[in-house]
C-alpha cells in the first residue's frame, strides 16, 4: 500500500510525502525550482556542490561524512537535473528507515535536521562561501561540462536539443556552459544562493513509513528557516513551437570513428495534455523499444545504423531519435528512419506491436513504484508541472488508449533539427 500526499507547508514551499512499508530505507530531498536560464544555469548548478562540502557545524567532507555515519551509514548528495523548463537543484538523502533500526531509534528527524543544516546553514568565510570550496567545486562543475563531450551519443542528444531549442530555455543545459561557470566567484554564488533561498520554488520530498505528522514536523525547522517575505516563482508551462520548414540541420566534426544521428521533432504534445498516454504508445511502437520499428528494421533487418531508438521529453513538445551509422550510410539511415516513423502515423502496425508497446510503457510505469530513485525523480517532475498523477494513474490511461488515438498522435510528430556527428576528414 502506498500513500501519496501533497501539501502546501507555506506558499511556495511544497512537501510530496510518499508513505510505504515497502522499503527498508527512507529518502528525504530538497530541491530549488527556478526557470532555466543560460545566465544562471552555471550558478544554480555549482550551489549544491559547496553546499556539500560543509556546513557551520560540520565545517568540512570529513565531519560532514561522520554526521552521516552516525546515521546508519546514510547519503545525502547534491543534484542538478532539468525538468522541462525548470532547472531543479538541491540534494536527495537516502537513510535507513526507522522501522529497521536496531534499537528503535528514529532517524527522519535527526536526517532532517542535517538535511536542514546542509541546505540553510553553509560553511562561510568573511560572509560568503569559502573561496577554496568555490573555486575548487567550481574547477569540478567545468570538467563535467567539458566531459560530456566524451560520451558522443548522449553528446550529440544534447547538441541537437541546444540547436532545436536555441531561442527557449529548454535549450539550455542544466549545468550551464563552461562560459558562465569560468565568471562565478565565491560572493556572485552566495548571492545567487540567497535569491535561491528567498525566490525559489522549494519541493521537499519524503518516501517512507513515517505517518505523514512526523514527516511535517520533521521537515519543519527546514521551512521555518527558509525567507519568509517576497513571492516565489513558479515555472511556466513551457511553449509550444511549430517545426521550420525545411528542418534545420548542423553538422559537426569531431575525431570519431561512427557517425551519430540525432534528430529532433516537435511532438505537439507534453504531459499537461490529454493525449500524452497515446504519444507514450506512438513512440513505443516508433522506437521507445526493443520490439519497435527503429530497433526491428532499421537496426536488425536493414543494419543500417549501430543503435536507433527514440525518447520522449515528457515536460516538452519534443521527441528525440538517436543512432550510430556509418558515415557514408548516413543519408539512408535517415530516409529509413523517417519511413519507419510513416508507418506509425498511417497505422501500418500491427495489434501485436500495439500490445507489446503498451505492456513495456505499462511495466515501466508500475516498475516506478519498487524503485526508490526512480519514484523520488518522478515526483519531482511532477511536481515541477503542478501535476499530480501517478505512475500507476498514467499507466491506466496507457491501458485504454486505442490504436486510433496512437495514430492521432503520430501524426502530429513533425520533423525540426537533424543533427550529425561526423568524423574529421
Amino acid at each position: 500500500m502506498m500513500k501519496v500526499t501533497r501539501l502546501t507547508l507555506r506558499p511556495g514551499v511544497h512537501l510530496t510525502a510518499v508513505q510505504t512499508k515497502k522499503f527498508k530505507s527512507s529518502v528525504l530531498a530538497a530541491h530549488f525550482l527556478t526557470p532555466l536560464s543560460a545566465q544562471d544555469a552555471a550558478r544554480n548548478a555549482l550551489v549544491p556542490m559547496v553546499l556539500r562540502r560543509g556546513t557551520a557545524e560540520h565545517p568540512d567532507l570529513e565531519t560532514l561524512s561522520a554526521a552521516l555515519d552516525e546515521l546508519y551509514g546514510g547519503s545525502l548528495e547534491p543534484v542538478v537535473r532539468k525538468k522541462g523548463e525548470a532547472q531543479c537543484v538541491g540534494f536527495v538523502g537516502s537513510f535507513l528507515d526507522d522501522a529497521y533500526t536496531l534499537e528503535g531509534e528514529r532517524v527522519l528527524e535527526p536526517a532532517a535536521e542535517l538535511l536542514a543544516e546542509v541546505l540553510l546553514r553553509p560553511y562561510t568565510q568573511d560572509g560568503a562561501f569559502c573561496p577554496d570550496y568555490t573555486r575548487q567545486e567550481k574547477d569540478n562543475l567545468i570538467d563535467r561540462i567539458r566531459a560530456q563531450v566524451n560520451d558522443k551519443r548522449q553528446y550529440a542528444q544534447l547538441r541537437v536539443v541546444a540547436e532545436m531549442c536555441g531561442d527557449e530555455p529548454f535549450g539550455v543545459d542544466r549545468l550551464g556552459s563552461e562560459e558562465s561557470a569560468r565568471a562565478i566567484d565565491a560572493q556572485g554564488l552566495w548571492t545567487q544562493y540567497q535569491r535561491l533561498l528567498g525566490e525559489a520554488q522549494v519541493e521537499l520530498y519524503y518516501c517512507g513509513s513515517a505517518e505523514l505528522e512526523r514527516v511535517q514536523a520533521a521537515f519543519a525547522p527546514l521551512v521555518d528557516g527558509l525567507p519568509a517575505e517576497g513571492t516565489r516563482q513558479t515555472v511556466a508551462r513551457p511553449a509550444k513551437k511549430k517545426a521550420p520548414r525545411p528542418p534545420r540541420r548542423v553538422e559537426e566534426r569531431l575525431d570519431v570513428t561512427q557517425g551519430k544521428l540525432s534528430m529532433g521533432f516537435r511532438t505537439n504534445t507534453d504531459a499537461w495534455d490529454e493525449q500524452y498516454p497515446a504519444l507514450t504508445l506512438a513512440n513505443a511502437i516508433y522506437g521507445g523499444t526493443t520490439t519497435s520499428k527503429l530497433f526491428m528494421n532499421v537496426r536488425e533487418k536493414l543494419s543500417l545504423c549501430y543503435y536507433a531508438s527514440s525518447g520522449l521529453m515528457k515536460y516538452k513538445d519534443v521527441m528525440l531519435v538517436s543512432s550510430g551509422v556509418e558515415f557514408d550510410k548516413v543519408g539512408q539511415a535517415e530516409g529509413e528512419i523517417l519511413s519507419q516513423l510513416y508507418k506509425c502515423q498511417t497505422g501500418d502496425f500491427s495489434d501485436d506491436e500495439l500490445e507489446w508497446a503498451r505492456r513495456s510503457v505499462v511495466s515501466t510505469l508500475l516498475t516506478t513504484l519498487d524503485t526508490q530513485s526512480r519514484l523520488e525523480d518522478y515526483w519531482l517532475g511532477q511536481a515541477a508541472a503542478g501535476l499530480e498523477e501517478g505512475p500507476d494513474q498514467l499507466a491506466d490511461r496507457v491501458e485504454r488508449v486505442t490504436r486510433e488515438q496512437v495514430v492521432t498522435a503520430a501524426q502530429d510528430l513533425t520533423l525540426d533539427t537533424v543533427y550529425f556527428l561526423k568524423g574529421r576528414e
